[in-house]
């Protein structure tokens, strides 16, 4: 049987719309797994998820509630979800209590960061861009990957340019978590668990770069998945 892989969507109030961007489902099929969309459910029921699921992946999309971390919200915050973030958050700390392989990307780096005690940054003021007007698949700015890394063990390159879509990012490292890379002005672009065998989270979105060092990361995940 091929490695199950859930992956979260997003939802569109004003038109009843749940959805997920191009890239996610063909990634995971392309590299070996049988994804299927997780629509977010209450509590008692993640856990069918995470007993269905090999593994899973937290998609990008809004922002995150700043009150998860005690902060107002300020000036520059965008939308939020609270159905969302209630859900990823809960099915988050299952994931990681029960050391399934899972891929947290832009959003769901930061949804990992914060349902693990970690806080954001709810504005990003910095040196370096991080919000593109390119196409999606472009790669935008350079990360500096840590060698002794499992990044580093896929890529096998020490600095990767990246797409880049977001103007939320972590802030105070939540506890289990380590830095993988950063951008030049040391902004956090991806992270993983120091105590689980494959929770990776990246701050770019490697579903729509469809280059070649994307497709090794998500082979990682669904031969993880299958192990």
């Amino acid at each position: 049987m091929k490695p199950v892989v859930g992956i979260t969507c997003g939802y569109r109030g004003s038109e009843g719309l749940y959805y997920l961007r191009e890239g996610y489902w063909e990634a995971v099929h392309k590299a070996g797994g049988i994804p299927i969309i997780l629509p977010p459910l209450t509590s008692e029921d993640i856990r069918c998820y995470f007993e269905q699921c090999d593994g899973f992946i937290l998609s990008g999309g809004d922002d995150v509630d700043p009150a998860y971390w005690g902060e107002d919200p300020r000036p520059g915050l965008g939308e939020i979800d609270p159905r969302r973030d209630k859900f990823e958050t809960e099915l988050t700390i299952q994931v990681v209590a029960g050391d399934k392989p899972a891929l947290f990307i832009c959003r769901g780096i930061q949804v990992l960061n914060v349902a693990l005690g970690g806080d954001l940054i709810q504005n990003l003021k910095s040196a370096v861009a991080h919000r593109q007007k390119a196409p999606r698949n472009h790669p935008f700015h350079d990360i500096l990957v840590s060698k002794d890394s499992d990044l580093y063990n896929i890529f096998q390159q020490d600095v990767v340019r990246v797409n880049s879509f977001h103007h939320q990012a972590i802030g105070r490292l939540a506890p289990g978590l380590r830095v993988t890379a950063r951008t030049r002005d040391g902004v956090i672009e991806a992270v993983e668990h120091t105590d689980r065998k494959w929770v990776m989270g990246v701050q770019w979105h490697p579903e729509a770069m469809n280059d070649y060092l994307s497709g090794l990361l998500f082979a990682g995940l669904v031969e993880a998945c299958g192990s």
